[in-house]
């Protein structure tokens, strides 16, 4: 789709200066509260990885079929990675968006490293009534509950999913990163602040950033449900009282690691105000890569897909 096809500009009247002046909203009284109470929740659990050799080497890799055990007794169904040469001596968590994955990616950058792509509960291998695997429905499962809703889940996915790397290799503590694009890159900015196990992070187009804003901007991405609903609800309740508890940008102020992220200036589904005020928020060392365009046919090819893997290898070559 075309630029000219949106009903809307994809680039909202942002300037790059404009962007990078966007902030974070203010924080709940009980942000720390509620989010170390939901790590402590997950350490609790035994991830208890399970791998099955799927018989395929592919770009250098050996490709196995995962699954592991979250919270609320989840299976959670993905892929690991390994080299075909090489030892393991580091590892990463790869988040997707919400398209789902339907393979892991082969083409990233690293060596001698795990890689492991789990799939968000109630998604892809993830599946699991009565949770639907529809964009426009799972953004808003349970959303009327501030402690059930399905983001606490899915961030608990990821550090048991840290949890399940570790189990399978060990010698990597230390040296495990996470990488996540568009809903993976919120839910990764959410899960970072608590989780001291990963040492740095690349964030993608990443969404979730600045909620009260993302429910203002017209979109095309999970963020218009979250809005029709709240349309629906009329002044019976509102949805921030949920949502200011799952912002990536509030939560990327407590990050301390090494975060690279890429922000589009112009993204018809994750508003670049939202992806920016993640980036601004964040609290520890971070760099920035601009992409043209975000969740487009254009996003992104050639060239800047080019430099940004050369970027990402750089970024976690001390990793």
């Amino acid at each position: 789709m075309s630029r000219q096809a949106y009903p809307f500009d994809p680039s909202y009247g942002y300037t790059l200066a404009d962007l990078l002046k966007i902030a974070a909203p203010e924080e709940p009284a009980d942000f720390a509260k509620f989010w170390t109470r939901a790590y402590a929740e997950a350490m609790r659990v035994a991830s208890r990885p399970e791998i099955r050799d799927t018989g395929r080497d592919e770009g250098g890799w050996r490709i196995f079929d995962l699954s592991y055990r979250s919270t609320d007794e989840f299976t959670i169904g993905g892929w690991l990675l390994t080299p075909v040469d090489g030892a393991v001596r580091r590892g990463f968590v790869i988040g997707h968006g919400y398209a789902g994955r339907d393979a892991p990616d082969l083409d990233l950058p690293f060596r001698n490293a795990a890689l492991l792509f789990p799939c968000f509960r109630g998604m892809s291998r993830s599946r699991r009534n009565p949770i639907s695997p529809e964009t426009r429905w799972h953004v808003l499962h349970d959303i009327h509950k501030r402690d059930r809703y399905i983001h606490r889940g899915c961030v608990q996915d990821v550090w048991l999913a840290v949890s399940a790397l570790l189990r399978l290799f060990p010698q990597a503590e230390g040296r495990l990163g996470y990488l996540g694009i568009s809903l993976g890159g919120g839910i990764g900015a959410m899960a970072l602040p608590w989780d001291n196990r990963l040492r740095g992070a690349h964030l993608n187009v990443p969404s979730l950033g600045n909620q009260p804003l993302r429910l203002r901007l017209p979109t095309l991405g999970s963020a218009a449900s979250v809005q029709r609903f709240q349309e629906e609800l009329g002044g019976r309740w509102n949805v921030l009282e949920t949502l200011r508890y799952y912002d990536a940008a509030v939560a990327a102020r407590r990050i301390r690691v090494p975060v690279h992220c890429a922000c589009a200036l112009s993204d018809p589904y994750v508003a670049p105000p939202g992806q920016f005020a993640i980036y601004n928020s964040l609290g520890g060392p971070k760099e920035l890569f601009i992409l043209d365009a975000g969740h487009t046919e254009q996003q992104p090819t050639g060239a800047q897909a080019k430099k940004l893997k050369e970027t990402l290898n750089r970024f976690f070559a001390n990793l």
